[in-house]
């Protein structure tokens, strides 16, 4: 295999546990599903693979536990050609995401982070020359902010993009911020962290806020501009966002200009959401080009 484009992703590995009901119970209601199946998952997870199915050489830095899942979840990462020598095996569970997911494809998910909490700056160096041959290095908030600081440090270090999607949505400190090339929130986290124009401020160059249907926004440089979403058939919404981070940061490993990758990164999102699941639902390289194509579009760059 190529070793280009290369990215690096720090982050979580998770195993989901998945419920299909009509609708998302309220707060204190029980409603009656009718489905149920476990799958991979985890944000760090679904974005090494989506990166890895769009084209890029990918290594993932994460934690699994000493139960069965553990094993699941290296399998499936390795079979998409994820190098997994920087997963670390850790004494107890794995960690879980609690998935329900309505008819109207929106889901409401609990994350248990178990070994995921235990990815910390020590991992993290331990593994720095892993880090440090990355060209874009990836990182999500399911494991310790810690450990994400001390990748972008070595990313930094070495010249590489760092991107950080802040999810889930936590107080962030002005010390990881500043390591930020790239920060990838959606529309609720964005308003969360006080405003595009105070993470501008900070020194970030360029943000992108993802808006579901609505496709995303940039603000960089060159200003503020929409790039627009595919129009797909939903039928559930879960590793739409992961897909997105993953599909973009290949394309911005392999050259691309960032409007051209975001084109790329909409087209995976939006076949994520066509397909039940997390890692299942995430498209490889042949179906985002055609669905580009079928857009009218154009076809990516290679």
């Amino acid at each position: 295999m190529s070793l280009e484009p290369r990215v690096c992703v720090v982050g979580s590995a998770n195993l989901d546990l998945v419920a299909r009901t009509e609708r998302i119970p309220s707060p204190g209601e029980t409603v009656l599903g009718y489905a149920y199946f476990e799958a991979a998952g985890g944000k760090g997870l679904n974005q090494a693979v989506a990166a890895a199915r769009s084209g890029a050489a990918v290594a993932f830095v994460a934690a699994v536990g000493s139960d069965t899942a553990a094993d699941s979840l290296v399998d499936i990462a390795e079979a998409d050609g994820i190098s997994t020598a920087s997963i670390k095996r850790v004494p107890g569970p794995t960690g879980r995401a609690m998935i329900t997911v309505g008819d109207d494809g929106q889901n409401s998910i609990v994350v248990i982070p178990g070994a995921n909490g235990l990815v910390d700056p020590a991992h993290v160096q331990v593994h720095g020359p892993t880090v440090a041959r990355a060209q874009v290095v990836l990182a999500q908030l399911e494991v310790p902010i810690t450990a994400v600081i001390a990748a972008f440090e070595v990313a930094r270090a070495v010249g590489a993009t760092t991107v950080l999607n802040p999810a889930p949505a936590v107080e962030l400190p002005d010390e990881l911020l500043a390591l930020v090339d790239l920060l990838i929130p959606n529309e609720h986290e964005a308003e969360r962290m006080g405003g595009v124009d105070r993470l501008r401020r900070l020194g970030i160059h360029t943000v992108i806020v993802t808006e579901g249907r609505r496709g995303c926004r940039v603000f960089d440089a060159s200003g503020e501009r929409r790039v627009e979403a595919f129009a797909v058939e939903v039928v559930d919404t879960t590793g739409a966002g992961d897909s997105f981070c993953g599909a973009l940061c290949a394309r911005l490993a392999a050259g691309d200009a960032i409007d051209a990758a975001l084109t790329g990164a909409n087209a995976a999102g939006a076949l994520a959401t066509t397909v039940v699941g997390a890692v299942p639902s995430i498209p490889h390289s042949a179906a985002i080009s055609d669905l580009i194509r079928l857009d009218g579009r154009g076809a990516p760059p290679t």
